[in-house]
């Protein structure tokens, strides 16, 4: 039986690394308990696609674009809970007889195969795609974002993250009149997961609050190729110079002190939206 090619190797193949740029990031591999691609994407050595297509090559699967862009009958949607689709980060595809097509972006977790075998009754057939395009598809056929008022069209979505609640709500109300997808959190490591599974477009945060440890939060942002690019505004109840100085220093996009007026947080978004995103939708994660 033929060896299986490793992944590093089927990357040299396809012309996306070099054997010099391969062993650097095996050395850092070593100790982390991390996938080499997952070294890779953090490294901004490789983006998403490339992990996909070489996943698709190495176990001779199909991969999947622009999935949001076409139509799925309500009986194939309705096999797969709208939040096992965005906790698991899969969508179903298609249905022929007792077999349906999934589109994954981990084709490799037996255990989400094994659950949605389970739930569905049905033999599951993964395809690969990426954890933007999986979001996307959500969005559009379970979540019904395809018509949200947006700059440049298509669904902007933003990331509040907050422990008082009159604030995030204050917050989520002032993005939601702008016809934006808000998502929301009081927790800092809820908050980072969202982040690298949502990918949202912009992020709102408190600087200072314990359980949002807004330091801690903007570097494990920071430290991701999956989302450090995505800009970050940081709210502060020091309302000093000096305050908005070390925020700004340390890279948020901006800075707003509290208590926060929704007409200002309102333009902030946008603004960060049209300097960032050059008023266009990206197609594709912001890291990339």
């Amino acid at each position: 039986m033929a060896r299986r090619k490793r992944f590093g190797e089927i990357l040299i193949e396809a012309g996306v690394l070099n054997e010099k740029t391969l062993q650097a990031a095996l050395q850092k591999q070593k100790g982390t308990g991390k996938h080499l691609g997952q070294v890779l994407e953090e490294h901004g050595i490789i983006t998403e696609r490339d992990i996909s297509v070489v996943l698709a090559r190495q176990f001779g699967l199909q991969t999947v674009r622009d999935v949001a862009k076409h139509s799925f009958p309500k009986q194939v949607l309705g096999l797969i809970e709208k939040d096992f689709a965005l906790n698991k980060l899969v969508f179903p595809l298609r249905l022929v007889q007792k077999r349906l097509t999934v589109a994954m972006v981990n084709p490799l977790d037996m255990d989400t195969i094994d659950a949605l075998s389970f739930n569905t009754g049905m033999a599951i057939t993964p395809c690969i795609t990426t954890r933007v395009e999986i979001l996307a598809a959500v969005n559009k056929h379970y979540l019904g974002q395809e018509e949200a008022k947006t700059v440049g069209g298509g669904s902007w979505s933003v990331l509040v993250v907050d422990e008082q609640e009159l604030t995030r709500a204050t917050a989520v109300a002032a993005l939601r009149k702008e016809g934006f997808f808000v998502m929301e959190t009081d927790d800092g490591a809820e908050a980072v997961r969202l982040a690298m599974q949502r990918l949202p477009h912009v992020i709102v945060t408190d600087t200072l609050a314990t359980r949002v440890a807004g330091k801690e939060l903007f570097h494990s942002l920071q430290s991701s190729a999956a989302t450090r690019k995505i800009p970050v505004i940081g709210m502060s109840s020091k309302g000093t110079p000096e305050e908005e100085a070390r925020v700004l220093d340390l890279g948020y996009a901006d800075y707003m002190a509290k208590p926060i007026n929704q007409l200002r947080l309102q333009a902030r978004v946008r603004r960060i939206l049209r300097t960032v995103y050059n008023n266009q939708l990206p197609t594709s994660n912001p890291a990339n």
